[in-house]
């Protein structure tokens, strides 16, 4: 008997486009939720971002998965009247157009929640629903510099620096996700759906710490620090004999002390200093230069094992290629194969975690545009000849 899916049930339609709102409809669909994809006639542009391989984009394969396809053009009145009508029995929408878009074509939320009182609405944007910027364009680039995330990011004499993937995307994709459940589980309770209004600069900002409090209480603004950290040390990035890099953290007092010993420097465990580690950071000089003089002189295998032995936090900067081949991504089963008709089998990154009675899967990857057309419009009584017209009107 095949087990049941923690999301078994509910009905997702993903309008959004490029990262966040696409890439929370991946996660929920990852566990069972039955995905739509409603994407323009010309494709969502993450079809064609990032790398690609024989004109097939790869980024697509992993933010696609697991999803139908389909095509529809909103903008047209016989667009949104499918829409609505795809809407009626679905639990959840996902949408990330400029605020007030989805309002003028009349599928605002009033609308839609007539005929679907339990829709949840989520609406992934920039900057949110209201406010000065609500009708700016907002990207994870710019999530990452209003954050505070670029200012406090790079090397102290160096830029702000933004971070080279979706970061933000990423982080309010997460967000989004849990939001979503907690509608859900909200509904459960009430029978009505509700609008999950979520800005892309929040997420991020909410995990960069406590900087409002220590503005607040202290007035201080935190500045960029490199590798290393305000809260403690030795904390950094070193270089080995064989010219690979290590991280080293000591966010626990016990380990700190560990290092000290592994590195042959005992004597600073008694500095009235190290017992904290915002004191130990004002001392990063010296003990980074105890910790890099000692790893500069043995091998990454050498240092990793001594770190291990020792039970001190280290690991080997990897690229992706040290991820392939690391054994506990291999014990985890981080990366998986799936097979994509266009490409084969392809690699990609498994399912965000592990649940022991409903666990998820990874059934395929990222449909072809429109794929799904026929078998997802023909369930609403649309016949070839039907759907064929639709097409010559740039409707589908």
């Amino acid at each position: 008997m095949a087990q049941q899916k923690a999301l078994e049930g509910i009905k997702v339609i993903d309008a959004a486009t490029l990262f966040a709102g696409p890439l929370a409809a991946t996660v929920l669909g990852d566990f069972g939720a039955e995905v739509l994809k409603v994407e323009h006639p010309k494709g969502d542009p993450a079809r064609s971002h990032g790398y690609e391989k024989d004109g097939v984009g790869l980024w697509w394969k992993m933010l696609g998965r697991n999803k139908r396809a389909v095509t529809l053009s909103l903008s047209t009145p016989e667009g949104a009247e499918i829409f609505e009508e795809l809407a009626r029995d679905a639990d959840v929408v996902i949408e990330s157009f400029k605020p007030g878009t989805l309002e003028r074509w009349n599928l605002g939320y009033e609308q839609l929640s007539e005929t679907n009182p339990g829709l949840v609405l989520a609406r992934v944007t920039g900057f949110g629903q209201f406010g000065p910027y609500s009708n700016r364009p907002g990207f994870g680039t710019i999530a990452e510099s209003m954050s505070g995330f670029a200012h406090a990011t790079g090397q102290p004499d160096g830029p702000p620096t933004l971070p080279p993937f979706g970061l933000a995307d990423g982080i309010a994709a997460l967000a989004a996700a849990c939001a979503i459940l907690t509608a859900l589980r909200a509904r459960d309770a009430t029978g009505r759906g509700q609008v999950v209004d979520l800005a892309i600069i929040e997420p991020i900002f909410t995990i960069l710490g406590p900087q409002p409090i220590a503005y607040d209480q202290l007035g201080v603004i935190q500045e960029r620090t490199g590798n290393r950290s305000n809260n403690n040390a030795p904390r950094n990035t070193y270089k080995t004999k064989d010219g690979k890099w290590v991280a080293v953290s000591t966010s626990a007092q016990n380990i700190a002390e560990r290092v000290m010993r592994l590195v042959g420097k005992p004597e600073f465990i008694d500095e009235p200093w190290f017992q904290k580690g915002s004191e130990r950071a004002k001392h990063a000089d010296e003990l980074d230069e105890a910790v890099g003089t000692w790893i500069s002189e043995r091998t990454t295998e050498e240092v990793v094992a001594a770190f291990e032995e020792a039970n001190a936090a280290i690991t080997p900067i990897y690229d992706i290629e040290d991820i392939m081949q690391d054994p506990q991504y291999q014990a985890l089963d981080s990366v998986i194969s799936v097979e994509d008709p266009e490409l084969g089998p392809i690699k990609m990154q498994n399912v965000l975690f592990r649940l022991s009675e409903t666990p998820g899967e990874v059934k395929w990857s990222g449909p072809q545009l429109g794929e799904h057309n026929e078998e997802v419009y023909g369930e609403l009584g649309m016949d070839k000849r039907r759907l064929g017209e639709l097409a010559e009107k740039g409707v589908i």
